[in-house]
């Protein structure tokens, strides 16, 4: 979350909120050369979509506000989580290929 690299601990991770920067500032860490990819986009458009459909579902069932209370309470509220949780999840994932040495089409080097 504080996008630190995962080489120095220097919080160079993120150009943009959830945008890894081209390389590490204080080592030189090239974080292109990771594979990232749509895998935490996706995993969590499901997941995290089930979760607020489930729940709206069960508000409109329990209280049933009108629409615009709707729109009010969950756009923001999944914008935020898809937001916060893409920026863990992607960087998990570059942790992850880092420390496991990690390479996209890389053979059994020996």
């Amino acid at each position: 979350m504080r996008g630190l690299c995962p080489r120095c601990g220097a919080k160079t991770l993120f150009a943009s909120v959830v945008g890894f920067a081209p390389r590490c500032r204080a080592c030189g860490l090239d974080y292109s050369a990771f594979n990232v990819g749509d895998g935490p986009a996706a995993l969590l458009t499901l997941f995290l979509g089930g979760l607020i459909v489930g729940l709206a579902i069960a508000l409109e069932l329990t209280v049933g506000p009108p629409f615009w209370v709707h729109v009010l309470l969950w756009v923001p509220i999944t914008a935020g989580l898809v937001i916060g949780a893409l920026r863990v999840s992607k960087a998990a994932l570059l942790y992850s290929e880092y420390h496991n040495d990690a390479g996209e089409g890389r053979q059994g080097e020996a």
